[in-house]
């Protein structure tokens, strides 16, 4: 009987995420949206929770939150876009051809003269258009990200909308999907929800602190360092630090070309390896341990494979949210199975 209930379970995990796949494929723009306002919710929960305590209705609580996000927003921009779009404006005018192949040039006899060798490969040519195709790629998945996923409706409207209604009536959602179980399994199914949100709550809200964390130390790092667009590296490192493995390859590879137009050579190599070995080695060490303690527990490779398959079906935003869905789905598994365990104690 016991092995009835929990392939039972199993069926219904299988079944939920075959929706969810088939979900991605035909309705994939609505689910980033819905995917998009239930991390934003995750985020807040616990500071309505808070505000609840204090005798404030749920409804204020939100809507203190929206004000403060968007005062911060609006400060945040109003200090960092100018400077943005100086150090912007500043990187485009260092990427001009002529400029990249004079320093390229420099560069290329460099090589040259150390290795001989090297003399029949037209480094410059090559390097040349490896720089044009890799910001060619940059912008154009920028575009289309923005283009197709997040509207500026969708951004100013829907998201902010739905995020509304899930921090509002969080506990109104979670009674409809308790009701929706068996009577008789309504406290397993209650277990299994509470330390579900609970689980993705806290990695979400530990997630999104760790890669601010980290594109802050670089880019403090890559300032102490004097490195033109610091802020704009620091915070691509962020974003980059979000997809597991990916992230010093994301942050370090801007750095290294920066640093290349500004000092037109490699002499800024080392103390970028360092600097990024130094923030990776303190997060790895210090920080998630800290933040996450082992939340997701999964293999490397299981995390690249589940990252190449999150870009297959949403792109970047796939890439995003492949270890928060899969932890979800794991947490959900594991206390099924202990919910029946506790459920059989309590029935003998």
């Amino acid at each position: 009987m016991e092995k009835k209930k929990y392939f039972l379970w199993v069926g219904f995990i299988v079944g939920l995420i075959t929706l969810i796949i088939l979900s991605f494929i035909f309705i994939k723009n609505s689910l980033i949206i819905l995917i998009s306002s239930v991390l934003i919710s995750f985020i807040f929960k616990p500071v309505v929770d808070f505000f609840e305590k204090k005798k404030i209705p749920r409804s204020v609580s939100v809507l203190i939150i929206f004000f403060i996000c968007s005062l911060l927003l609006f400060v945040s921009l109003y200090l960092l876009i100018p400077q943005l779009i100086v150090q912007t404006n500043h990187l485009l005018e260092n990427l001009t051809e002529e400029k990249i192949k004079l320093i390229l040039t420099s560069l290329e006899e460099s090589i040259i003269s150390k290795f001989p060798f090297l003399n029949k490969v037209d480094l410059t040519n090559q390097f040349a258009k490896f720089l044009s195709d890799f910001f060619i790629n940059i912008s154009n998945n920028l575009s289309k990200l923005v283009t197709n996923l997040f509207s500026f409706f969708a951004v100013l409207f829907i998201i902010p909308f739905l995020t509304f209604f899930l921090l509002k009536d969080s506990k109104l959602i979670v009674e409809e999907i308790i009701n929706l179980s068996p009577s008789k399994y309504s406290e397993l199914t209650k277990y299994v929800v509470s330390k579900t949100t609970h689980q993705l709550s806290r990695y979400v809200r530990g997630w999104i602190l760790d890669a601010f964390i980290v594109g802050s130390l670089i880019a403090i790092g890559l300032t102490i360092l004097g490195i033109n667009n610091s802020i704009s590296i620091g915070f691509i490192a962020g974003l980059g630090h979000l997809i597991p493995y990916f992230g010093p390859v994301i942050g370090g590879l801007p750095a290294l070309i920066i640093s290349l137009f500004q000092y037109g050579d490699f002499s800024m190599l080392p103390a970028l390896i360092i600097l990024f070995a130094v923030v990776y080695t303190f997060d790895n060490g210090i920080i998630q341990p800290k933040i996450f303690s082992k939340s997701t527990d999964l293999h490397p490779v299981v995390i690249i494979f589940l990252i190449l398959i999150g870009n297959e079906l949403l792109g970047l935003l796939g890439m995003l949210i492949a270890i928060p869905a899969t932890t979800v789905i794991k947490t959900i598994i594991k206390e099924v199975k202990i919910g029946l365990q506790l459920y059989k104690t309590r029935e003998n």
